[in-house]
């Protein structure tokens, strides 16, 4: 019994000891604790993503280009690049959006063969194995008919069961396609694929486009006309898609067959196997009445274009870096994986 009450005494003032160590780390711990904190308000400021694709005075992609080679204007002021990619290979994401309305009938059949030529190539064996695509059609209302996936097969199913119907809704179908775009990790791209304007959507065209923005995804826009001299066409949806791909560092074609509409494809393929990444902090933003900001990207190349951005839209709540923090002190990482896909009864991950 006595050796029990001597163990007892020890114990007890064993605890006393661990108690007395935990006070006193407990009093250490605010000014450890704001050290940690520094770096977690820091990587709150947004990275303003630019893909961007050169092209020399023949049109061709200009690839080995340094970062020294580009200058970004956000402003009136030259911006540092934080992040550079040459050629990136970073995750592709292509939400190929076609146009189902009913006055496609006529072009319906070759604009599908097109399409899964188009889907084969951008997932063909030298893709990365981690680059997805899907389908979406888009008549009066929007449908996704295939989500993300890299299977050849399962697209082209999808491509066959694209039907005419009435209204064209494409700034609904850009919206919401952005809105599945942004929560995807690399590369957002969307090819869009109409005959005309937009008559039925319930957005606008200035909401499209700033979702397109904020999704960080570059548009390409194809247009296919049935007959070339149709020259009495109604061209504002032709306009409103070019000013949607410019203003996202895309292209806009505008195609008169099957032939055209191949060569536009590949034109796009090319320049995404060529694009650039840059990324940069953005200054404090002043004037709460304007969202947008335009910023210019351009090289020291004579002759050569870069299609990129022409701006983004700050956040409605944002941190900005305070000016005594140096860009250079914040750590930029890759982007995280979104978690994983759920599994059907099958056991497959539906983005596969």
């Amino acid at each position: 019994m006595g050796r029990i009450d001597k163990a007892f005494s020890a114990d007890g003032i064993l605890v006393a000891l661990v108690f007395a160590v935990a006070m006193a780390l407990l009093a250490l711990r605010p000014a450890a604790a704001q050290e940690v904190e520094d770096p977690v308000f820091r990587s709150d400021v947004r990275l303003v993503r630019i893909l961007a694709t050169v092209k020399n005075a023949s049109g061709a992609p200009v690839g080995g280009l340094s970062q020294e080679d580009f200058r970004i204007i956000d402003g009136d002021a030259e911006r540092e690049i934080a992040v550079f990619e040459r050629r990136t290979n970073r995750p592709l994401s292509v939400a190929l959006l076609v146009d189902a309305s009913l006055s496609t009938a006529i072009d319906m059949a070759f604009e599908k063969r097109s399409a899964r030529r188009f889907l084969s190539n951008l997932l063909s064996d030298g893709s990365d194995p981690d680059d997805r695509a899907a389908v979406l059609t888009f008549s009066e209302g929007v449908e996704m008919l295939s989500n993300f996936t890299h299977q050849e097969r399962r697209l082209h199913r999808a491509v066959d069961r694209i039907e005419p119907e009435t209204g064209t809704s494409m700034y609904d179908a850009v919206m919401l396609a952005s809105e599945e775009l942004s929560r995807r990790r690399g590369r957002r791209v969307l090819v869009v694929i109409t005959d005309g304007g937009d008559t039925t959507s319930y957005s606008n065209f200035r909401q499209a486009l700033e979702a397109a923005h904020e999704a960080d995804a570059v548009i390409y826009g194809v247009t296919v006309v049935p007959i070339k001299s149709d020259a009495g066409r109604n061209t504002g949806g032709e306009n409103a898609l070019n000013m949607m791909a410019r203003g996202t560092g895309g292209m806009s074609f505008i195609e008169y067959g099957e032939e055209a509409l191949d060569r536009a494809f590949s034109e796009i393929l090319s320049n995404l196997r060529t694009q650039y990444l840059l990324a940069y902090y953005p200054p404090k933003h002043e004037d709460s009445r304007v969202r947008f900001r335009r910023i210019e990207v351009s090289v020291s190349r004579p002759g050569a274009t870069v299609l990129a951005r022409n701006g983004y839209y700050v956040p409605e709540e944002s941190k900005i870096l305070p000016e005594s923090i140096s860009p250079s002190r914040v750590s930029v990482g890759p982007n995280k994986r979104p978690p994983p896909a759920e599994t059907s009864n099958q056991g497959k991950r539906e983005d596969e």
